[in-house]
């Protein structure tokens, strides 16, 4: 039994250690190097914290670039997507819902070439991007809403186009939050 016991023991505190000190240590070590040092990356507007680059908040004024639906609801403390598939037809008529309301906020939109980013939840919930597709598909609505020339609020949203780092390795996305905060420097909403 003691040729059994004592391999047993060494092996757990190899792992405990393995698993709970250098493990732990090192991911917080990559953190350091990272932007934010593994806290986020704080969004600031006017010397106040508004929120985090990487996390998406609800923005559905339709003032404002609407951000991609949520499954639970922007709530970070549970990131999740919905888990129902594309024939689920809970799901489809939801889709379907979330269509028709984009649709009568952009009517110039062809109901075929509404951004499915726009429709669709993210898998996590919280996701901060859209494509420059899907800001594209709200300019002319932020334009009419915010008394603004189509060409100008299509520049601002150029101009918030994050392309990859390398070519070829993943899309180019525009961050909803920083587009909305430079919109309103650009023309504070009317009230």
């Amino acid at each position: 039994m003691k040729n059994n016991l004592l391999p047993a023991f060494r092996l757990s505190l190899v792992m405990l250690v393995l698993c709970c000190v250098v493990y732990p240590a090192i991911v917080w070590g990559a953190a350091q190097l990272s932007p934010g040092k593994g806290e986020g990356v704080q969004v600031s507007h006017k010397g106040r914290v508004v929120g985090f680059a990487n996390v998406g908040q609800k923005f559905d004024r339709p003032e404002y670039f609407n951000t991609r639906p949520s499954a639970v609801d922007y709530n970070a403390s549970g990131s999740a997507g919905s888990n129902k598939g594309p024939s689920n037809p809970d799901y489809l008529k939801e889709v379907q819902t979330r269509a028709g309301a984009f649709l009568q906020q952009n009517p110039t939109v062809p109901r075929n070439q509404v951004p499915a980013e726009l429709v669709t939840a993210s898998g996590s919930g919280l996701d901060p991007h859209l494509s420059p597709a899907g800001a594209y598909a709200q300019v002319e609505r932020i334009a009419r809403l915010r008394g603004l020339p189509v060409e100008q609020v299509r520049e601002l949203v150029k101009s918030h186009i994050d392309e990859p780092i390398i070519v070829f390795f993943g899309p180019a996305t525009v961050n909803v939050l920083r587009l909305n905060l430079a919109l309103d420097e650009l023309a504070p909403v009317r009230k």
